[in-house]
């Protein structure tokens, strides 16, 4: 059922209730009392019912009218008033129903006790008038049994409301998360390998004049990065990507050495557990793809290390920054201290997911320095 056929059927259930309370007494006194008195009956029907239904629809949308204090009060007067008139036994009738909304519209402690309230001041009163404790009891029970009966429909009605809207959120939040892994996959793997395409194309472009064999060889790895980015783009449409810290190492020392960085390698014999794998794997995509990409480097350390149950990855680079990654680089570290590119904010997702902690700096040599520290 729906939120609006809900809100329908507890409409519907609230109104049959309601006019059952007070038709029988309304036929009975339209047969026997006179017109006057019937004219006056008929409006304090009005008056009561009219508050009654209005505070029932805003309990139902959940907005609350500027003139809720006036109108409840106009219910009160309304279900009691009668009394002084002639109608004796008239709140017997209408104080059930004003039960729920004075549940609905204060809050529930001070509306439970105000129920209870009107229960034994009914009970009280009709004892008073008829002596009859058994009967008295009844009616003054009904004032409770009725209030909570509206409160729980009305509940029921705005719960199924929420949890409706709490699906579409819950999907929209899904749409959103995966949108923002799809961009984060392809930023941190296709900048990588767009990368390497390009310093290889060059490579084999400066090369095509004076050593054609090694020209040739360029390019086959140029098209093997090529149908590895192929595939990758495959995995993030799929969902799935698998790396490895000693795959992505691997394939990080041939880019930089085929580039003329000299890279030096300290992996230490740990093994990370899948996830803190993978995320020490994108450090090291997303460090080398940063020092091809805006260093000036000759050389490059990546080094891993065992620290209190963590594994701790390092990679630093030498070289001269250009103006442009000067600016990278302070605006990617250290975290937590400046703001963070588009690259390095993903690292730190990558790693938080584990918990782990990222951070970026540059060095005293003006070089940079990239570490990753997740729990093994």
């Amino acid at each position: 059922m729906n939120s609006t056929s809900a809100r329908r059927l507890g409409i519907a259930l609230i109104v049959l209730v309601s006019v059952g309370y007070t038709i029988i007494p309304l036929v009975v006194s339209l047969a026997t009392t006179s017109a006057s008195l019937n004219a006056r009956l008929l409006m304090v029907l009005t008056a009561f019912y009219w508050p009654h239904f209005l505070h029932v629809r805003q309990a139902f949308t959940g907005i609350r009218s500027r003139w809720l204090p006036a109108t409840l009060a106009v219910q009160v007067v309304a279900t009691y008033l009668p009394e002084a008139l002639g109608f004796t036994g008239w709140s017997a009738g209408t104080a059930p129903l004003l039960a729920g909304p004075v549940l609905l519209l204060l809050p529930l402690r001070w509306g439970g006790v105000a129920v209870m309230t009107m229960a034994a001041a009914e009970f009280w009163w009709l004892q008073g008038i008829y002596h009859n404790v058994t009967g008295s009891f009844f009616y003054a029970l009904t004032i409770v049994i009725t209030g909570a009966m509206i409160y729980v429909v009305v509940r029921l009605v705005r719960v199924t409301a929420e949890l409706k809207q709490a699906r579409a959120d819950l999907a929209e939040a899904a749409v959103l998360k995966e949108r923002l892994r799809i961009s984060r996959d392809l930023h941190d793997g296709l900048g990588h390998s767009l990368t390497a395409i390009v310093l290889k194309g060059d490579l084999a472009a400066r090369l095509m004049d004076r050593d054609l064999p090694a020209a040739k060889t360029e390019v086959g790895a140029l098209v093997h990065v090529a149908r590895e980015a192929a595939q990758e783009v495959r995995q993030v449409a799929r969902g799935y990507r698998r790396m490895t810290l000693a795959d992505e190492v691997h394939r990080a020392v041939a880019l930089l050495e085929s580039s003329g960085i000299g890279c030096q390698v300290n992996l230490a014999e740990i093994t990370p557990s899948r996830e803190p794998d993978e995320a020490l794997a994108w450090a090291v995509r997303e460090g080398v793809t940063n020092i091809l990409r805006h260093s000036r480097a000759t050389t490059c350390s990546i080094t891993t290390s065992n620290r209190a149950g963590c594994t701790h990855l390092e990679i630093v680079n030498n070289g001269l920054q250009s103006d442009a990654t000067r600016t990278a680089a302070v605006d990617d570290g250290p975290v937590g201290a400046q703001p963070l590119g588009g690259g390095l904010i993903g690292l730190v997702e990558r790693a938080a997911q584990v918990g782990g902690t990222v951070e970026a700096e540059r060095t005293s040599e003006g070089g940079f320095r990239l570490t990753m520290e997740v729990p093994t």
